[in-house]
């Protein structure tokens, strides 16, 4: 059983930086796929970013490419989410997300469903 646990969100102004974390623990974390989604109260959960089991291929957002980066570090099983030049409407709650199956398609990546295993959220809120 995989355990996912996020850490550094916070309240942050418009314009300014926060960094991610996921700790993985209870599985083989370098052998699956990492998804960060994002979750505003009363929407759907949105995807974010994900990246390949071996750091090899990330996908953004449009809405967050160019600020959001994703991340892995294999050797210390974390998954980083690094998010500059931060706006209001990024403001929810971030989750993180493995999945131990190969999709061939990008999208498959974008949907919670196609994910096994989630973390507990950690709170993103941007001031204007």
């Amino acid at each position: 059983q995989v355990q996912l646990v996020e850490s550094g969100g916070g309240l942050v102004q418009a314009g300014g930086s926060l960094k991610l974390s996921c700790a993985a623990s209870g599985g083989t974390f370098s052998g699956y796929g990492m998804g960060w989604f994002r979750q505003s109260p009363g929407k759907e959960r949105e995807f974010v970013a994900r990246v390949s089991a071996t750091g090899g291929i990330t996908y953004n957002t449009d809405s967050v490419k160019g600020r959001f980066t994703i991340s892995r570090d294999n050797g210390q099983n974390t998954l980083y989410l690094q998010m500059n030049n931060l706006k209001p409407e990024d403001t929810a709650m971030y989750y993180c997300a493995a999945t131990v199956k190969y999709y061939t398609r990008r999208s498959d990546y974008t949907q919670p469903q196609k994910y096994d295993y989630w973390g507990q959220g950690t709170q993103v809120t941007v001031s204007s």
